[in-house]
């Protein structure tokens, strides 16, 4: 068991860092911009940064990695619109990103939420691994003022708007999937054989009860039924590729 969360710890602090690298190319006609890097997990989010002045700088819009040429090094980032500013006081700033702007990628990294079915798996996993956690009590709280008893990627994003959280650990199935928070994809898939002898829905919380709202009846207005389920459904939604969750997932239904 510790030899398996020394695993997780070394593969953590390879995500922490912030990577930092100017715009080499903009396709603005496929939202699209390029950057060199020595290595970059596909998902990792972040932002563009224009220097205004020489001691002014402002953030300009959001962006994650789709794609890494390991022989050019050269990474392919998606670019989108950054909202975590907007101010109706303030015009909507509508510069387009050039080539010499900065990108910064996999901010809030030292900043964690961790998904877990019970308050044992919790601790075991949070005394395990050097971050700064955030405790999910927070989360709850967000998910009580949208009315959503299941969590959503989008009130996952809010949770990382609201706190600054980087990376999301989901323990699930004996393993534990680190996502990138913002972009909801995995970045890593580790084991963690841990017994599970109880199950707290929709997650590890001390607040007991998460309640609809009477206005919400969409998606995420009805309470969680089955943990696994649920998150093998959330995690697939947003990485229909990743062969390795897929076949994980597949053999937790044959073995039901």
């Amino acid at each position: 068991m510790k030899y398996i969360f020394l695993l997780l710890i070394l593969t953590f602090e390879l995500l922490a860092s912030m990577v930092e690298s100017p715009v080499i190319s903009v396709n603005h006609e496929n939202n699209t911009l390029k950057i060199k890097v020595d290595k970059i997990d596909v998902g990792v989010s972040g932002f563009v940064v224009h220097q205004l002045s020489e001691n002014h700088s402002t953030v300009v819009r959001s962006v994650s990695v789709q794609s890494f040429d390991a022989q050019t090094g050269e990474a392919t980032l998606k670019v989108t619109p950054f909202y975590l500013l907007d101010n109706n006081s303030v015009p909507y700033e509508k510069y387009k990103v050039e080539v010499g702007d900065r990108v910064e990628l996999a901010f809030g990294y030292s900043r964690s939420l961790l998904i877990a079915p019970n308050e044992e798996i919790y601790h075991r996993i949070t005394k395990s691994i050097k971050t700064q956690w955030i405790h999910p009590d927070l989360f709850a709280t967000i998910l009580s003022f949208t009315g959503h008893p299941t969590p959503l990627k989008s009130d996952f994003n809010a949770m990382a708007d609201a706190t600054s959280v980087g990376l999301l650990f989901v323990y699930l199935d004996k393993k534990i999937y680190t996502l990138d928070i913002k972009s909801f994809k995995i970045l890593t898939i580790s084991d963690a054989p841990l017994e599970q002898k109880s199950v707290h829905l929709p997650f590890y919380t001390r607040v007991q009860n998460i309640e609809s709202s009477w206005w919400n009846w969409g998606e995420g207005s009805s309470k969680m039924k089955n943990y696994e389920k649920y998150y093998y459904k959330l995690l697939i939604k947003n990485n229909k590729k990743n062969r390795e969750l897929l076949s994980l997932a597949d053999k937790y239904e044959k073995g039901k």
